[in-house]
């Protein structure tokens, strides 16, 4: 059964077939399931891991910027709390907070087409991380931040059927056996991103 939730910083409704996301008036959190994700390994066979648990909906149409401060409770690699962009089970693109191999937190994204292309960002040396994406046109940038103030600018890239796309928030522990996962000061703009590299 899928459940609607509002958020105060949203303007549209979130829905997942998830039960155990807790919604506040501006933050949600959800424990992530034990050895979940969504990834579609390019040296696979093919097939796509999709049981990550997600908070999804439909923003009006137009230019936006959607952030959110996220903390994990990290335990394994490749825990992660993430900003998605969902269109199919084929298209998506993730912008995560997520525990490296090398036991350290980092801004990592993954952009989907068939098969998924990832990419590291940077180290974080905190427990919580701003995450932002914005739509600009029938293009996407994501941008992380350590202050919520100054973005890093992170990836920027396109994905087909624009005009269906859902966005909203996904939990992962691919290797353990969960975390927890909280996004807190989540925040709606309709606007045009300017310069995508000036920290803006």
């Amino acid at each position: 059964m899928t459940v609607s939730h509002t958020i105060s910083g949203l303007p549209f409704p979130l829905s997942s077939a998830h039960p155990d996301w807790r919604v506040g008036a501006n933050e949600v959190a959800t424990r992530a399931a034990e050895r979940s994700d969504l990834f579609a390994d390019p040296a696979g066979d093919g097939s796509a891991q999709l049981d990550a648990v997600r908070l999804l909906g439909t923003p009006p149409a137009g230019d936006f910027v959607l952030s959110a401060r996220v903390r994990v409770g990290f335990r394994a690699t490749f825990d992660a709390g993430v900003l998605l962009i969902w269109v199919d089970e084929q298209h998506w693109a993730k912008l995560c907070f997520e525990y490296s191999p090398d036991r350290e937190p980092m801004a990592v994204s993954v952009v989907t087409r068939g098969v998924s292309d990832d990419a590291n960002g940077f180290t974080v040396e905190a427990e919580e991380l701003w995450v932002r994406i914005a739509r600009i046109g029938s293009a996407y940038a994501f941008h992380a931040s350590t202050d919520g103030s100054r973005w890093a600018f992170v990836r920027y890239f396109a994905l087909p059927d624009t005009s269906v796309a859902q966005f909203g928030f996904e939990a992962q522990s691919p290797m353990g056996e969960g975390c927890d996962v909280e996004f807190a000061e989540i925040a709606f703009e309709q606007r045009t991103l300017g310069d995508l590299r000036d920290g803006s």
